[in-house]
């Protein structure tokens, strides 16, 4: 199926481009939500003719994504959920919880198709989660998922201010040394066990 782009979509084409699509690609996704039209005859000629006026649009909400990136990308927001011991949820948390509570954050409308692309959160934890302002702007939020404010504070914190390289590095380092040191200890109390054993033994065969 054959259709004209309104908008740049990613890895098919840019405005104006006329594209082969699958039929369900096509009536699910690309013309419903009015980034497309069907390529007939018709709607070649009134493409022509609202050229500028779409185009004019696209770059009003271009620099509208624009604008909205630098309130949004990398804002940190808190969904408080219940989760067993092992961190994993009563359920979930999907695109549009992250929409809805990053729309009251950063005070600005937001839906579910903003969120690109995410496998619904089903552990407690921090993660970056991307979002789609515009075809040409891309950014992110940190979602923490928490029991608590308090626990989230500390996510946050910890996500902030994570173990540097090094000091990882020494403390892995001071744990492989004291295992093994451990290991030589008692290595060496097993073995004087023994010599004093086969000391016994050969003051008995006297």
């Amino acid at each position: 199926m054959d259709v004209i782009l309104l908008e740049h979509v990613k890895k098919l084409g840019n405005f104006g481009d006329i594209v082969s699509v699958k039929g369900g690609f096509a009536k699910n996704f690309l013309l419903p939500s009015k980034k497309a039209l069907l390529a007939t005859s018709q709607n070649k000629d009134v493409f022509e003719r609202k050229k500028e006026e779409i185009e004019k649009t696209n770059h009003a909400a271009l620099l509208s994504a624009k604008k909205l990136l630098e309130t949004v990308d990398n804002v940190f927001i808190t969904l408080i959920r219940q989760a067993g011991e092992d961190g994993r949820l009563f359920g979930s948390v999907s695109s549009r919880d992250i929409s809805d509570e990053v729309s009251k954050v950063v005070k600005h409308p937001l839906n579910k198709n903003h969120v690109a692309d995410l496998e619904p959160i089903k552990y407690l934890g921090v993660y970056e989660v991307p979002l789609t302002l515009h075809p040409e702007v891309a950014a992110s939020v940190r979602v923490i998922v928490a029991r608590s404010d308090t626990e989230a504070q500390e996510s946050k914190k910890s996500f902030l201010n994570p173990p540097k390289q090094k000091d990882a590095e020494k403390q892995l380092l001071d744990d492989l040394s004291a295992q093994q040191a451990k290991f030589v200890s008692e290595g060496s109390e097993f073995d004087e066990e023994i010599d004093a054993q086969l000391d016994a033994a050969d003051d008995s065969a006297e």
